[in-house]
């Protein structure tokens, strides 16, 4: 990677990323924002869009690489992927095909499926552990769970039976 982001810049691409899981919950769905960024410019920027285009697949880090369009592989292989929540497996093994070799998460207190697996794979791994992204989510557990339960493959009760087990 020719550009070394420093931690101002990845405030600048978080907050990016945040008005993008802001539109996703102002639309109805399910506030997970995402920008891809190479050398300091951002590529494409997307959210997830489940609820409002019926997808089964079109989280915050698929839109935003899909956004991106065609591009050569270099152009990944020097990127920096920001989101708003820690990637689920499958968003993570978008970011391993096309050879990201750094991400940015907002926050991992809700949700965190992949990252030692990104980690595995040589992928840096940052989490941010911020406010504003844990207080979007935490929102959408309580508000939403359905859709939530279904953005991440459960069933509502398991989601419900998971979090009454977590207050023990």
């Amino acid at each position: 990677m020719t550009w070394t982001p420093t931690a101002e810049d990845d405030r600048r691409f978080l907050a990016l990323a945040i008005e993008q899981a802001k539109a996703s919950w102002d639309e109805g769905g399910v506030p997970i924002g995402a920008v891809l960024v190479h050398d300091g410019e951002v590529l494409a920027a997307g959210h997830n869009q489940r609820v409002q285009k019926d997808s089964a697949i079109l989280h915050g880090e698929t839109d935003a690489i899909e956004k991106a369009g065609r591009l050569r592989a270099s152009v990944y292989r020097e990127s920096v992927l920001y989101t708003t929540l820690s990637p689920c497996i499958m968003c993570a093994g978008t970011a391993m095909l096309y050879e990201i070799p750094r991400i940015v998460v907002g926050e991992n207190r809700t949700f965190e499926m992949s990252e030692a697996l990104l980690r595995e794979r040589g992928v840096i791994v940052d989490v941010l552990d911020d406010p504003e992204c844990v207080g979007l989510m935490e929102r959408m557990i309580a508000e939403r769970p359905e859709i939530w339960s279904e953005d991440i493959g459960v069933e509502a009760d398991e989601l419900t039976a998971s979090a009454k087990g977590s207050q023990r």
